[in-house]
């Protein structure tokens, strides 16, 4: 009881900073319970620590700890995946045929997919003419004429 006694701070930031992550979930605040927790165990090794010492510790182990979930994260994101275009519906749709909903004129025209509808651009052509979507740019849907 006397070694967390004299812990007392180290270990509420340290609980405080875990049950705030519990509430509002965001794998920051996790690292810098664990970096509280770290500076309480190293208290509990060397009892003889200055608050200041004990600060930079804790700033120490906050900057590894908060580098090292960065480096995780950011391997564990760079994986290849089997559905590159998943949340880019547009350029989803490159390569699919589908007629015009409006003609296009001046290069601008309409198409209907589904239930939305996408600008697209391309050469002048006449409504119910079947198209191929060939790219995207800014949500425009860059179309040919079927032949």
């Amino acid at each position: 009881m006397h070694l967390i006694g004299e812990n007392w701070f180290w270990w509420a930031l340290a609980l405080l900073l875990l049950a705030a992550e519990a509430l509002v979930p965001g794998v920051f605040l996790l690292w810098l319970g664990l970096a509280a927790g770290g500076t309480a165990v190293l208290k509990l090794l060397l009892p003889g620590m200055t608050p200041v010492a004990q600060w930079m510790v804790f700033s120490l182990l906050s900057l590894v700890s908060v580098g090292v979930a960065w480096r995780i994260r950011r391997s564990s994101s760079a994986k290849a995946t089997d559905q590159p275009l998943l949340n880019q519906r547009s350029a989803q749709l490159v390569g699919r045929v589908y007629p015009l909903d409006t003609a296009i004129v001046n290069g601008r025209g309409r198409l209907k997919i589904g239930d939305a509808y996408w600008h697209v651009e391309g050469p002048d052509s006449v409504a119910g003419v079947r198209v191929r979507i060939v790219g995207v740019q800014d949500m425009v849907l860059r179309v040919v004429a079927v032949g």
